[in-house]
């Protein structure tokens, strides 16, 4: 089994997810112990967002911490236990919601495929990049 990181490149469908996440500095943390639970947006989910806005946010070391960081639960919340949730603090310290009745949505963002377990968390997919208020 592999560590978060490891997880998501060997998938092969996160590689702007991991690149922001080279970019912001985040990549040693998400290969550490953990446990963390990570939302992950596709690639195809980052191509949703308007024109320009993944160039910018990589240059914005600030605001893309403050956005991936909030894909992060600090500790392992498999499926089983997110749809009994209604909301859950994320790394940057902000809530999201969680509202599991027909699909499981986190926030606007439909989770796609569940508890992808690795090394140090678990990874969930997302199929849109989730933005803090």
């Amino acid at each position: 089994m592999k560590n978060i990181i490891e997880t998501a490149a060997e998938a092969g469908t996160f590689k702007i997810l991991l690149k922001a996440a080279q970019e912001a500095g985040l990549v040693d943390t998400l290969s550490g112990d953990g446990p963390f639970t990570v939302f992950a947006p596709t690639d195809e989910a980052f191509s949703k967002l308007p024109e320009g806005t993944i160039e910018d946010l990589l240059k914005n070391k600030e605001k893309l911490t403050e956005i991936l960081t909030y894909h992060v639960i600090p500790e392992k919340v498999m499926a089983d236990d997110v749809v009994t949730l209604s909301k859950a603090t994320t790394a940057n310290g902000k809530d999201i919601s969680i509202d599991a009745k027909d699909a499981v949505f986190i926030d606007d963002a439909q989770v796609i495929q569940t508890d992808i377990d690795c090394t140090n968390g678990v990874i969930h997919v997302i199929d849109t990049v989730l933005i803090p208020d």
